[in-house]
This record gives C-alpha cells, sequence and structure tokens, in this order.
C-alpha cells in the first residue's frame, strides 16, 4: 500500500514540476516546434519546413546551434560587444566599438521600431536559441545566458567582416587612453610570417544562350575563413524557400538561391566610409563642435563594459563622444575625428531577409534600392533569363570638390553626404550582349567584356576596385565559353591556370639570363619553371616552387599587382630576384627535404577538432589539395600556410560554401561545404564532404520536398531529436 502511495505521489511531482506546465516561456516555445520539421539529409545538411516565417526561423537556429552553438555564441558575443567577458582585456575595445556604433538600450529601441513581421523573426530567432539551450543542458553558455530579440539590429548583415571591422581597434584604444595616435594609413600591415589569403568571392552570372539547356546559371563562390557559414535549406507556407549559406546566428540565407533567384555578394572597394576632423571647443565645461560656425554639442555618454580576468569579471567605464558624423573614433592631425559608416538595422535586416523571398530581377532591384548592403557587390540571375550585376550598394553623395580618401573637414557643411545613390545612380550591368557578367572582388570595368560600364561614366569614388588575378583569370575562361552545363560550369570555376605566374615565370627566366652567371645551382628550378603550364594540381613540383618563389617574392618586392595596374613600382634588379629564388630553394630543403616535393604533399586539408581556433599537425591524418591561392588568380581559392608547429600548409580559407545553379522551370543545384555540415568530431557529418571538396566531386542539393523525402536520414520537431 505504502509503495503505491509512493508512487503516485512521485508521478504528480513529477508532472506538478514539468517546466512546460510551470514556465509559460517553455510552453511557448514548445508549442511553436509543433509547427516546425527539420530533415536532414544524407551530408547532414537540414531542410527546415515550418508554418509560418517565423517558424521557419525558430527551426533554422536550432539547427544551426545543433551543428555549431560555439560559433553561433561567438558571433552574438562579439557583435553586441560583450566580447572581453570571454576574452580578457585585450579584446575591450572591440565592445567599446560596438557601443560607439549602438549601445544594448539604442539597440532595444531600433527593434522596437522594427515592423511587426520582423519583430516576430527576431523574436523567433531568440526563442530559437534558447529552446536549443533549454533542451540541451550540457551545453554551457559562456557568456549570453539568454537571447533576446534586439541582438539581431547588432549583427544584421553577414559578411566575413562587417563594416564595423573597418574602424581600428588600436586606434580607439589610442584615444579613449589618450596615448599618441595611431596613423590611418596603417591598413595594408605586411605579414612577414606568410602571405594572407586575399578575402572575398567570385560571382559568375551566365545568360540562357550559353547554357545547354537555355536557362541562366550562377556560380556562388564565397571565399571565407573555413566553416564560416553552414548549408542549409529553410522553407515556410508564407512562400520562404531559400537554400544556401547562413552565417552563424543569422536568420536570413546568406548567400544562395530559391526557386526563381539566385544572389552571391562579392565584397566591393566602393568607397562606403568617411572620416570627418572635428573641431571640437570647450566651453563651461561643455564640449562643442563647430558646424559652419554653428557651435552643437558632442553627445557623451557613460558606458562600463566588463571583461575577464582569470576566473572573475572586472569592468571599466568610458566616455564615450559622438556628432552628427558619427561617433569619435580617434584623434588625426587636426583633431578628434568621426568616422561615419552605414548603421541602419532595421533597414538592413528587412534588406537582407526580404532577398531571399522574390522572384525575379525586377523585384531584386526595387529591394536593392533599400540600400543598406553597404560592404558588397552583387551578381544576380533568374528564372526568366536574366543576369545582373550592382557595383556596390550603400553608396553616399558627396560633394566631388573634396578628396574623402582622406579625412575632410567637418566643420564644412558642404563635406556632409547628400543622401545616397540610388541603383539607377551606381554601376548596374543587365543582361550584357557578351552573355556572361564576372566580379571577382576586381574592377567592375572588366564584369562584362567590352560591355562593361566605363569608369569616365561614373565618380571615382564608386568604383576604386583594381584588377586582379582571378578577374583575369574569369575573363579568360568566360572568353572561351560556347555552352555550358552544371558540370562544364564546376569545371570553369576550378579551372586550374594560375595567371599571376605567366608573369612572374617568364621574368624570372629573363633575370636568370641576365645575371645567372655562377648561379648554375639554380638552372634546375629555373628550366622546370620555364616549362611548366602555370597549372596547378597535387603532383605537381613546379607547383610547390612557384608558390613559395611567388609568395618570397611579394613578401620582398610588394609589386605583384604592377603588372596589372598602373603602378610606379619598378621592377626588381635581376641580382635580387635570383636571390629570392635561391633562399626559396633553400627554405624548401631544410622544410620539406627537397624542393622537388609535389604539391599535394604540401598543401593540405585538415580538420582534428570542432574548435573555432584550430590546431594543425604534420603528423596527423590529412586530404592532399591540389588548389592554389587567390593570390596567384585561382578561381576556387585556396589559402594554406603553416601555423604554430607545422611545415605544411593547411588551408583556412577561400572556397568554403560554393555552389552552381541553374534556373528553368525547376531550379538544379550542385554543392559543396568545406570539410562538413556538424563541428562535432564524432559526427559523421564532421569531414564527410572534405574529399569531395578536394576532387570537385560536388553533391546534388535537394530543393524539392520529394528529393529531400528521398534522401532523408533524419527527421524530428526540435527538441526531440
Amino acid at each position: 500500500m505504502f509503495s503505491r502511495i509512493l508512487l503516485a505521489f512521485l508521478v504528480v511531482g513529477f508532472f506538478s514540476c514539468k517546466p512546460s506546465e510551470s514556465d509559460p516561456e517553455v510552453s511557448k516555445w514548445e508549442a511553436q516546434a509543433e509547427n516546425v520539421e527539420i530533415i536532414r539529409d544524407d551530408f547532414g545538411v537540414p531542410h527546415i519546413y515550418g508554418k509560418t516565417d517565423a517558424d521557419a526561423v525558430f527551426g533554422l537556429l536550432y539547427a544551426q546551434c545543433e551543428d555549431d552553438f560555439r560559433r553561433v555564441e561567438r558571433n552574438y558575443i562579439w557583435a553586441i560587444g560583450r566580447l572581453a567577458e570571454l576574452e580578457g582585456e585585450s579584446a575591450i575595445y572591440s565592445d567599446v566599438r560596438a557601443n560607439l556604433y549602438m549601445t544594448e538600450e539604442e539597440a532595444k529601441q531600433a527593434y522596437e521600431k522594427a515592423p511587426d513581421w520582423l519583430k516576430e523573426l527576431c523574436v523567433a530567432f531568440a526563442d530559437g536559441v534558447n529552446y536549443y539551450l533549454h533542451t540541451h543542458p550540457e551545453v554551457t553558455p559562456q557568456v549570453i545566458t539568454k537571447y533576446e530579440p534586439w541582438m539581431p539590429m547588432f549583427f544584421f548583415e553577414g559578411s566575413i567582416g562587417g563594416d564595423i571591422e573597418r574602424i581600428s581597434t588600436e586606434r580607439l584604444k589610442a584615444f579613449y587612453e589618450q596615448e599618441s595616435a595611431v596613423a590611418f594609413w596603417d591598413q595594408g600591415k605586411f605579414n612577414a610570417q606568410f602571405l594572407e589569403e586575399p578575402q572575398g568571392s567570385n560571382g559568375i552570372a551566365i545568360a540562357p544562350e550559353l547554357s545547354e539547356s537555355g536557362n541562366a546559371m550562377l556560380l556562388i563562390n564565397p571565399h571565407t575563413s573555413f566553416y564560416f557559414r553552414p548549408e542549409v535549406h529553410v522553407v515556410s507556407e508564407e512562400g520562404l524557400n531559400a537554400y544556401g549559406a547562413v552565417t552563424w546566428g543569422q536568420f536570413f540565407v546568406y548567400q544562395g538561391f530559391n526557386e526563381k533567384t539566385g544572389w552571391i555578394h562579392t565584397s566591393t572597394f566602393v568607397d562606403f566610409i568617411d572620416e570627418f576632423e572635428e573641431e571640437i571647443l570647450e566651453e563651461d565645461g561643455m564640449l562643442l563642435y563647430n558646424y559652419g560656425g554653428e557651435k552643437r554639442e558632442v553627445k557623451s555618454q557613460e558606458i562600463t563594459l566588463k571583461y575577464k580576468e582569470g576566473e572573475e569579471l572586472r569592468s571599466k567605464s568610458f566616455t564615450i563622444y559622438r556628432t552628427h558624423h558619427g561617433p569619435i573614433t580617434h584623434k588625426g592631425e587636426n583633431g578628434w575625428v568621426a568616422t561615419k559608416i552605414n548603421w541602419d538595422p532595421v533597414n538592413a535586416l528587412t534588406q537582407s531577409y526580404t532577398r531571399t523571398k522574390l522572384n525575379n530581377y525586377a523585384e531584386f532591384k526595387e529591394m536593392m534600392n533599400i540600400r543598406t548592403n553597404s560592404s558588397n557587390n552583387t551578381v544576380f540571375a533568374d528564372a526568366e533569363g536574366n543576369i545582373a550585376y550592382f557595383h556596390g550598394n550603400f553608396i553616399p553623395k558627396r560633394n566631388p570638390e573634396f578628396d574623402f580618401s582622406r579625412p575632410v573637414d567637418g566643420s564644412n557643411p558642404a563635406t556632409d553626404w547628400k543622401g545616397l545613390h540610388t541603383v539607377d545612380e551606381s554601376i548596374l550591368i543587365l543582361n550584357p550582349q557578351n552573355g556572361w557578367i564576372q566580379n571577382c572582388n576586381s574592377t567592375p570595368f572588366t564584369a562584362a567584356a567590352e560591355f562593361s560600364p566605363k569608369a569616365e561614366n561614373y565618380p571615382n569614388y564608386m568604383a576604386p576596385d583594381q584588377e586582379n588575378f582571378r578577374g583575369i583569370h574569369a575573363v579568360k575562361v568566360l572568353s572561351e565559353v560556347k555552352k555550358l552545363n552544371l558540370d562544364s560550369f564546376l569545371a570553369l570555376a576550378h579551372d586550374s591556370y594560375l595567371p599571376a605566374f605567366q608573369y612572374l615565370i617568364p621574368e624570372l627566366s629573363s633575370a636568370f639570363l641576365q645575371a645567372g652567371k655562377g648561379k648554375e645551382n639554380l638552372k634546375e628550378a629555373v628550366d622546370l619553371l620555364a616549362s611548366w603550364d602555370y597549372r596547378t594540381g597535387l603532383n605537381s613540383v613546379p607547383m610547390s616552387l612557384a608558390h613559395f618563389y611567388g609568395e618570397n617574392y611579394q613578401r620582398k618586392f610588394r609589386s605583384l599587382s604592377r603588372f596589372i595596374n598602373p603602378s610606379d613600382a619598378k621592377a626588381p634588379e635581376a641580382k635580387a630576384i635570383l636571390e629570392v629564388l635561391e633562399e626559396t630553394i633553400a627554405q624548401m630543403d631544410a622544410d620539406f627535404g627537397t624542393w622537388k616535393t609535389p604539391w599535394g604533399e604540401i598543401n593540405r586539408f585538415q580538420r582534428l577538432s570542432g574548435d573555432i581556433d584550430l590546431k594543425y599537425d604534420d603528423n596527423q591524418p590529412y586530404i592532399p589539395v591540389g588548389y592554389a591561392s587567390g593570390n596567384w588568380g585561382a578561381l576556387a581559392a585556396y589559402g594554406a600556410r603553416t601555423f604554430e608547429g607545422t611545415k605544411r600548409l593547411y588551408g583556412y580559407r577561400g572556397n568554403s560554401f560554393v555552389a552552381v545553379v541553374e534556373f528553368g522551370e525547376k531550379v538544379k543545384a550542385k554543392t559543396i561545404l568545406a570539410g562538413g555540415q556538424n563541428s562535432d568530431p564524432n559526427s559523421p557529418h564532421f569531414f564527410d564532404q572534405a574529399q569531395r571538396y578536394a576532387d570537385t566531386n560536388f553533391k546534388e542539393a535537394a530543393f524539392y520536398r520529394e528529393d529531400v523525402e528521398k534522401r532523408a536520414e533524419e527527421r524530428y520537431q526540435p527538441g526531440k531529436r
């Protein structure tokens, strides 16, 4: 009898303590989870189906957290200005920078002003992450214990480096700690240890007349750090059906396609940030600045930030300053400097999300006129057969009498921005007669061969972009196109030619003819390079030698771009060129035993853990990779370098998520994701795409429900996996 009473008591106690009955918030999450289905395909790609867009966003964030919560978490710790709580006082000026442009209170105000539909998505974002944490008590948040709907106001655009990261934390520190100001022109500091892989992306659009099917095609080829974005597919009964790459923690597909349209962003060099030197005055203890002879108050605000020291949290207070031009970021030659950037979170989130639901070029162009996508160009294609290119998007109108490449006089109202250029006023290409458009972070004036825009028709600040070797490569292969299908388009995007060496190697051969006397030890290497076809490959010895020669050449002379852009740089002397080759051979002999080492033994793909900051080991398993650096003009850019304790090169950025898409009655696509979908080394999808990645063996994208069902490996609702 006693045992029955005890059992009944325990049952009643269990149900009375169920969180869903005692916590209305949990009940709400559980109810929304009922409206969501997640289907994982045979590569672990999540296909999220929701009744509403908000349901789909809820499921999308839940699925992202399943795949890599730490990256979701870190992106928001950084974005909202709490990085020092994780990384210590060394990160505190990253947090100052975030607060300069928007404090938490201002983010909440921005959220409250957002339209209801956007608020619903922001709530779904927060609920999706919080429900994941609720159902995974074994996961301990490092800083943010509860996610809030206002947080996306800080993280509204998915580029690898947001606009705010262009603000130097070193200069912030110099100003706010009243140290000597750091010079503005410190952007291109040269790393003596390795040649940094260029950031950016490739976008190529193919018109119907150049495709076998008669449909438009699109290459989506972001060049980011590896594991920066996962591959997702998100669908709702409200018209959302987007496939592509999402930046961890965001609720919109950033690079991708729906059934009717596709888009790829490439980093731009359009001038969209300006610095204003303010004339600061002090009267009666009040800080003022001169603006057109009028004395205006410098807005000041006290902020207190926390930082980690050992196991404790300490705090530090700052007074931050702003004028109507923007926050004060440093001290220039003539006074305090305010840095003005694009900061319009509600409209930026609106543009980022609505982009995923459009049906054709006309709708896409209308969306582009929101004009908040400041750091990117966009290459576009649609099912109606249109291809298009938008060079930049957020482009301030400026008085041409001033040089905005330097700080301008903030006291002169004539230096103020005069609104934004419309899309029609910007550089725009639509359906060029050559049948293709390319942008590889290169000049728009070669984007469509002879049908490209003309530089003289635009202000300098609109297109300061220079040509690069990837752009030259893209023009070369596209000029030879006849008819493409998805497979031949993939082959084109992975063409192994490296145009930088068509300049570097003949120069080296000429230098040997001029100054090679007494350097007979170099003859074998020079002859090998001279007979090379400038193509990379796993078994190529000249590729290995050329790579290290090119890196050492650029490190010493810093003049690679002179071959393809107007430059004052002088060609190195023959003797100096041969010295670089001699040093390269000695370096390779020391590191690899011989300079005659095939490229695939040096250039590697390795993923040993799911850590954000990966470690590499020459003695651990790896996949040999035949791709090469974008510095040399490789379209399929594979940035690799040495790391602590290694002699071999390990891929860390470049091709990450890649897709080739064909539009028509039904959309078709092939995709690859560097490594795999999941950050857990125990997951079968941790590294299952790595060999395919190295072999250019892309998988079919399962876009339609019937295809997803055929490849379903797992299906569940959030919280019920």
